[in-house]
């Protein structure tokens, strides 16, 4: 037990002075991890809302399973999307994923 006991401090600079780079270090992974991370996800999302209000009858739209269709109706919540001949399915509004540009 005492081999695992650490050193003694030297006067009044050990407990929290020693405890700074630490902090420091762990202030900069959180900012590391923001910035790589959580801020592109957040402007993605963003994006994608902005698409989704933007969607309007006779889009051609590719939802987030790859099936390609063209809008037929759009609610607040769902969209109505014509695949086929004149075959209309109802999606969310969520399961968009892009609009193709004409």
């Amino acid at each position: 037990m005492l081999l695992l006991a650490p050193p003694p401090s030297n006067g009044a600079q050990g407990g929290i002075m020693d405890m700074v780079p630490t902090f420091l270090m762990m202030g900069a992974v959180i900012l590391i991890f923001y910035f790589m991370m959580i801020r592109p996800q957040q402007k993605r999302q963003k994006e994608h809302q902005k698409l989704l209000s933007s969607i309007k009858k006779g889009d051609a739209v590719v939802t987030t399973s790859g099936m390609h269709g063209q809008v037929y109706d759009v609610d607040e919540a769902t969209v109505v999307i014509t695949v086929g001949n004149n075959m209309q399915i109802k999606f969310d509004k969520s399961a968009i994923a892009s609009v193709e540009s004409k």
